[in-house]
């Protein structure tokens, strides 16, 4: 989660758990060279939310820490965007929480879940038919936001505040039963541990885990299903009967999950029901046809199964990925890890080059001249003015627009918005499933190497050599906030 010389921006409420986590990462940052900001949001619900902020307010003062304060009537947001107040005050908490991790250059975003807050997690997923993704509850880390208390039960915290006498404030609403989440907390989650186990949220942690790491090994197979039996079309997919019907069933409808998720908005309306029907067109003979939300249609049509939009998607509320990729420091032991929203995340290292090294041939693991990055870097979509440069056949190179080559490319007109890229300024560093600029080759001349390796959920696929086509990785899709796809899935109960 945390490596010597990280700065992290804590989420501090003034309750119990956000104290306790400030309070651990102060001692932390005692042992390793760590720079700590708070920050803390007034959602303006309760008369006495003021009290909260001041008491933060107080405690940054006496630790000598920077506070980003912000207020926010969540009550009008949530009516305006027709949502719940759980759901708007949640959108408000991060938004809050990346500004403030952008105005101190923050590497890691700490929050307080506890292991208490994981099993109540898992209790509402489950109770709403949830595959295992949401079975899996609240992950440890998920791109740049961690979780340092997930492993600790909230009657640990409590208990480690009172041995060491710091007050906390206590939320009024947390003894109220509106939410759903204090009914499972209050009601079900104590009968577990008094009339069924003692260490029942303990026992619940430990299953989430076994959980998460069964997920993870499910995406891989997935990603592999994807190379076999499908390839991408103009307006969608194509899917090889006979391949796909070699898959386990499990597999089947979690890869049938992802293509709908990748061709509406973030899964947005769709269902478990909507993957059955799709499932039925490999038994159907003839030419099917299943209409879906959003204008995706599903035809069987011999030995394929298209999945097709008919127009692009019309918008996505949440903003497009922009992901600065910051180069770390030579030699640093664990990778600097960045979050790429639902695409995965990118593990960023510097190494010295070394004569006879090998250049990895992995399609989503480049080596790049490090000493040749002068800007900063972005994770991104293309922009107008954006460029590549190719070898121009003499031992030069030249500059191509990148609109140019992804005609040249045959790059379908819907897909070149939907393309990952790195880029300095304009200078597209990495096309992601097609190439690297001929600038940052690494050469004899290299000194120091950049290596960018892309993973996650959504890296399987096979890049081709200059001129390929398969992107199913890392197309399809605007920047979508992290969580979004979960949801969807969790929601389907898939």
């Amino acid at each position: 989660m945390i490596s010597p010389g990280h700065r992290i921006v804590a989420g501090v409420s003034g309750g119990a758990d956000s104290v306790c986590l400030l309070f651990v990462l102060l001692e932390y940052a005692r042992r390793k060279d760590l720079k700590l900001a708070v920050v803390h949001v007034n959602h303006g619900l309760r008369e006495d939310a003021g009290e909260d902020a001041a008491y933060v307010r107080l405690l940054c003062e006496r630790l000598h820490l920077p506070l980003f304060l912000k207020e926010t009537d969540v009550r009008e947001l949530a009516q305006r965007e027709k949502c719940s107040l759980e759901e708007a005050g949640r959108a408000v908490r991060y938004d809050a929480f990346r500004e403030a991790a952008e105005a101190f250059g923050a590497d890691r975003i700490a929050v307080a879940h506890n292991g208490n807050d994981r099993a109540e997690t898992m209790l509402f997923h489950l109770f709403r038919g949830s595959g295992i993704r949401g079975l899996c509850g609240i992950p440890p880390r998920r791109g740049e936001i961690i979780r340092p208390l997930l492993c600790l039960e909230r009657k640990e915290i409590e208990a480690y505040l009172a041995e060491r006498g710091i007050p906390y404030c206590q939320d009024s609403t947390n003894r109220e039963d509106e939410y759903t989440r204090n009914r499972i907390r209050h009601h079900i989650l104590p009968v577990a541990e008094q009339e069924v186990c003692a260490r029942a949220v303990a026992h619940m942690c430990r299953t989430a885990d076994i959980l998460s790491e069964l997920e993870d090994y499910l995406g891989i197979q997935t990603g592999r299903a994807m190379e076999d039996c499908v390839s991408r079309a103009a307006s969608g997919f194509h899917i090889d009967v006979a391949a796909f019907c070699r898959l386990h069933i499990a597999i089947r409808r979690r890869l049938l999950l992802l293509l709908l998720t990748e061709l509406s908005p973030g899964g947005r309306d769709i269902s478990a029901g909507h993957v059955e029907d799709i499932l039925s067109l490999f038994e159907k003979e003839g030419s099917p046809e299943i209409d879906l939300p959003f204008g995706i249609r599903a035809v069987r049509s011999y030995g394929i199964v298209r999945l097709e939009r008919e127009t692009a998607p019309s918008s996505v509320s949440e903003p497009r990925l922009y992901q600065e990729a910051v180069i770390p420091p030579e030699g640093t032991a664990e990778p600097l890890i960045i979050g790429l929203g639902h695409r995965g995340w990118a593990e960023l290292t510097v190494f010295s080059a070394k004569k006879g090294q090998k250049i990895p041939q992995n399609e989503y693991t480049k080596w790049l001249d490090c000493d040749k990055m002068k800007k900063s870097l972005v994770f991104r979509f293309r922009e107008t003015q954006d460029y590549l440069t190719l070898a121009d056949g003499r031992g030069g190179i030249i500059h191509k627009s990148l609109k140019d080559y992804m005609i040249t490319q045959k790059i379908p007109r819907q897909d070149r918005d939907r393309i990952l890229l790195l880029a300095e300024g304009h200078h597209v560093i990495w096309l992601v499933g097609y190439r690297i600029s001929e600038y940052y080759k690494v050469d004899g001349n290299t000194k120091r190497i950049f290596q960018v390796k892309l993973t996650g959920s959504r890296c399987g696929g096979t890049e081709k050599k200059d001129g390929g086509t398969d992107q199913s990785a890392f197309v399809g899709g605007r920047g979508r906030r992290q969580d979004q796809g979960d949801r969807a899935a969790d929601q389907q109960g898939l």
